[in-house]
């Protein structure tokens, strides 16, 4: 069955990827990394943690960020330009079927792409292939059921249950977090290093920006999509949910987490 992605890739929620460093998604990989190193970054989306991750190796590093749809890629671009960075390639590949040798890099990282696939072992199986012996598979998932939220609202709770039908009926994992060291062992993989950190938004500068980000994915998004032609929901309810979003990031008590997973594995 083939890979859905939830999310999509609607302007709405290239924004919110874009938003990401290296320091806020892959605080876990950075010790890893130094000068030279060759690394892959698959679904790079936009690109910013990817250009992070090349200052992080160097001008002697190469590193080259993958998507399977020229959309975000065209943003990558764009965001390596403004950088003056003209070292970071950014290619179309599946992960499931990667473009490259056995064991063309030192470090494979994705970060929040094993919960959208339908075989995620197979996925980490293949980037361990195009890892040298001796080098690192980086992943980091969020886990869906880990969120919570203050003030608590009905339609809020409402979007967390639409997510995880609509993730499961695409036969993906929205918990994936929990299961990264058993989807580790399951590839074949045993020397792991796993993690966790949190996302937190609480200030009123980070609320305002979250809930609002969600606010318009709730509507715009493939997120969206999915859920009316699926019958799981009306547009007014859709309407009520983005609404509550919008309570929320206004609200001088916000307050929000989710939990990450994160493993480093040791090929």
């Amino acid at each position: 069955m083939a890979d859905v992605y939830l999310h999509g890739h609607h302007p709405s929620v290239l924004a919110s990827h874009g938003a990401r460093t290296a320091a806020d998604s892959a605080a876990y990989l950075l010790p890893h990394l130094h000068d030279g190193l060759q690394v892959l970054d698959v679904g790079c989306g936009p690109g910013t943690i990817t250009l992070d991750l090349a200052a992080a190796v160097g001008p002697s590093g190469v590193v080259v960020g993958v998507e399977n749809v020229d959309g975000p890629l065209e943003q990558a671009r764009s965001h390596a330009a403004a950088r003056g960075d003209e070292r970071t390639r950014f290619e179309r590949a599946d992960v499931m079927a990667l473009p490259y040798a056995a064991g063309s890099f030192d470090v494979v990282h994705a970060h929040q792409v094993l919960q959208h696939l339908t075989d995620p072992v197979g996925a980490l199986r293949e980037m361990t292939r195009v890892t040298r012996p001796g080098g690192i598979v980086a992943v980091r998932d969020v886990d869906y059921a880990s969120m919570v939220w203050h003030p608590a609202s009905q339609e809020m709770t409402r979007w967390l249950e639409l997510y995880h039908r609509l993730a499961r009926l695409n036969h993906a994992e929205p918990d994936a977090g929990r299961h990264l060291v058993a989807w580790a062992h399951a590839a074949g993989l045993s020397r792991l290093t796993p993690s966790a950190s949190l996302w937190t938004y609480a200030t009123p500068e980070q609320c305002a920006w979250w809930g609002g980000t969600w606010a318009r994915r709730t509507l715009e998004s493939t997120f969206a999509t999915q859920a009316l032609e699926r019958g799981l929901v009306t547009a007014d309810e859709l309407a009520e949910i983005s609404a509550a979003w919008q309570d929320w990031s206004r609200h001088p008590d916000a307050w929000f987490a989710m939990t990450h997973a994160e493993v480093v594995a040791h090929v």
